[in-house]
């Protein structure tokens, strides 16, 4: 009996400690789902009752180094519809399809699907806008995306790239900096029931948007403006097919200005073929011709393979090397190497560069940056062409001396003769300043970088002085002259290799100059190229007039002084006169012109007294392009309210802070 009773005790116990312990695994799962996992099944809850749009990401704003903008994020309005909550489809189809621009038939397949949400247009106008808002339509509803906006047009177009509509960049530094400017994109969230309808009458919210990093870049919008307009104008002179000019600070590397023509608006983008968003300056290489002989002189002088005073026979403007014959435009007979960089003597060049050999010139080739990326913060950097001295025969060698079998880019010469304005050291050029996130905090701040000293300072003052002989009487760069400044250029004329033959184009060239000023103490290094000219072949007559004009208005805009009493006749440009003349109809041309306008041409409407933000949402909503002159509000504008525009006049609104 005893024993029966210690077993029905001991069945008691165990099944109160297997009550006990499965309670305490229930308490323990049960602590688990709501207090350690609580915030996890929270989320799963709200996935399974929310519908989640993603929305564009606000990109961060491109500024110039002045802080004027180049490229913002304008704030525009996207329709959907929640077709279960629509009354009337056919009555509301028909009234927003006349206001989206889409046909009835494509908008009724939309809100007679079987989704509970469905854009029906992204990044309306502000017009469209306010005609949805005023139809009060049920089920239809607004939200607010952003749309990539360039205020200056075609300024700096090639510069910045563009976005698509997601918005990602797709060229330029939009896309160099993509990951930093694109921000982290909303969501639009909406309540839905277990069949995915849409519950309640609320609108959907817009959660976890954050700002993208702006960008604030060593660009100046009005260099960069009076760059495009010079080479414009210079490339209609010569009626030249391409061109770029490179402005660079020598001390720093920083680059002032960069421009490629044929032109483009990145606003409109898509109107354009893929090859005119292509940044010349540093995708294109071409050779340089002339231009190359400053760096065999620096090299020939800090090897000490030649001295200043020595003379080298010119040949009489005949040489032959390697089984070929080298001419000069002239028949020189003996030439220091001075007078050789001065005349742009080849054979003189040719013969230098047999004093220096091919591995001593290569190495300092190489050292000037040839035949390697310069390390410029933009996209699509390319090589140039530098072969190895193993593979150059006796003819490679003295055509090298003199530009030819070598292949440079626009911003790997510019870089390279800054080397030579900065006393013998070569700066890495480089584009972006310092980038600042959404609370104003600087996340990175770009510094000067020395990449190498490449010759000594005593070699490039002997040089920078050689190449102010081009710009006096008798030299090839007198063209590129400027009033009171002491200039040190050197000009370049290149044969383009034929793609059909593979040698050289009986008629295509590049015509070119690189140069500083002033040349005492020098504040801008400058490259100017003109592809395949019609009109004056020669970089002298085609790039030097470009050159000169380019760097008077920078030197009276940077309030450089001269140094030098200015020619009779002869003075610089006033501001008033650089800026202010720029927007008269003649130079409508040059001008940053509307997209797609009409034939007849729109009227103008009132942007009296509104904001830069008013500005641009008219803008937008009238399809226009317009020139932005100062900040605050608007002051002036042309043409006057109310007048119409005809096609290719220029457009600008004149802003200043209220009194």
């Amino acid at each position: 009996m005893k024993e029966l009773e210690k077993g029905v005790r001991f069945r008691i116990k165990l099944i109160g400690v297997v009550f006990t312990l499965c309670f305490a695994l229930v308490a323990m799962r049960a602590f688990d789902l709501q207090v350690l996992q609580e915030q996890e099944w929270e989320e799963r809850a709200e996935r399974q009752h929310q519908k989640v749009i993603p929305l564009t990401p606000q990109r961060g704003t491109i500024f110039d180094r002045n802080g004027e903008e180049l490229a913002v994020s304008v704030d525009v309005d996207s329709v959907y519809a929640e077709p279960g909550k629509i009354k009337a489809v056919d009555g509301a189809t028909k009234s927003l399809a006349k206001v989206l621009g889409i046909s009835t038939r494509s908008l009724k397949a939309k809100v007679k699907g079987s989704r509970n949400f469905v854009w029906l247009k992204r990044q309306i106008t502000p017009g469209q806008s306010n005609q949805i808002k005023q139809m009060k339509l049920e089920g239809v509803g607004m939200i607010k995306e952003h749309r990539r906006f360039y205020p200056n047009s075609t300024i700096a177009g090639h510069l910045l790239g563009f976005t698509g509509l997601d918005p990602k960049g797709l060229e330029g530094l939009e896309l160099q900096y993509d990951k930093m400017i694109l921000g982290r994109g909303g969501y639009l969230v909406m309540e839905r029931d277990a069949m995915g309808r849409g519950l309640g009458a609320g609108s959907p919210q817009v959660q976890g948007a954050t700002r993208g990093h702006d960008l604030y870049l060593t660009l100046d919008k009005n260099l960069q403006y009076l760059a495009e307009r010079e080479l414009a104008e210079g490339l209609r002179t010569a009626q030249a097919k391409a061109g770029t000019v490179v402005m660079m600070e020598p001390s720093t590397g920083k680059v002032l200005a960069l421009a490629s023509s044929p032109e483009y608006n990145p606003n409109a983008f898509s109107r354009y073929k893929p090859y005119q968003w292509r940044n010349r300056a540093v995708c294109d290489s071409f050779e340089p011709g002339s231009t190359f002989k400053i760096f065999l002189m620096a090299a020939a002088l800090n090897e000490a393979v030649v001295g200043t005073r020595q003379k080298i026979n010119c040949e009489n403007g005949v040489f032959r090397v390697g089984g070929k014959d080298i001419h000069d435009h002239k028949k020189y007979q003996k030439l220091t190497p001075a007078e050789i960089i001065k005349y742009s003597s080849n054979i003189g060049s040719a013969k230098i560069g047999k004093m220096l050999e091919r591995k001593a010139f290569h190495r300092y080739l190489t050292d000037f940056g040839f035949g390697q990326p310069t390390g410029i913060d933009l996209p699509g950097e390319v090589n140039g062409l530098l072969r190895p001295p193993d593979k150059w025969f006796e003819v490679d060698l003295a055509a090298i001396s003199f530009g030819q079998g070598v292949s440079v880019t626009s911003v790997q010469l510019t870089a390279a003769t800054a080397a030579i304005a900065n006393g013998g050291y070569l700066m890495e050029p480089y584009i972006v300043e310092r980038i600042v996130d959404s609370q104003g905090q600087v996340t990175r701040e770009s510094q000067p970088r020395v990449v190498r000293k490449v010759i000594a300072q005593d070699v490039a003052q002997r040089v920078s002085r050689m190449m102010e002989l081009t710009t006096e009487d008798g030299g090839t760069a007198t063209n590129a002259r400027v009033p009171g400044f002491r200039v040190a250029g050197k000009t370049g004329t290149a044969q383009k290799v034929d793609p059909v033959t593979g040698g050289y184009s009986a008629d295509k060239r590049v015509g070119s100059i690189v140069g500083f000023l002033p040349a005492e103490a020098p504040r801008i290094v400058m490259l100017v190229t003109i592809d395949e000219p019609k009109k004056g072949v020669y970089g002298g007559l085609t790039a030097a007039p470009v050159f000169s004009r380019i760097a008077a208005q920078a030197m009276q805009y940077l309030k450089v002084a001269p140094s030098q009493d200015q020619p009779s006749g002869e003075s610089l440009p006033s501001l008033e006169q650089i800026f202010v003349d720029a927007v008269t109809p003649e130079k409508a041309s040059l001008q940053h012109l509307m997209v797609a306008v009409p034939s007849g041409g729109p009227q103008m409407p009132d942007f009296s007294g509104l904001s830069f933000r008013q500005v641009l949402e008219l803008m937008e909503e009238k399809q226009l392009n317009i020139d932005f002159r100062g900040r605050g509000r608007v002051v002036e504008q042309s043409p006057s309210p109310g007048a119409s525009i005809p096609y290719g006049a220029p457009v600008w609104v004149r802003m200043a802070p209220p009194s």
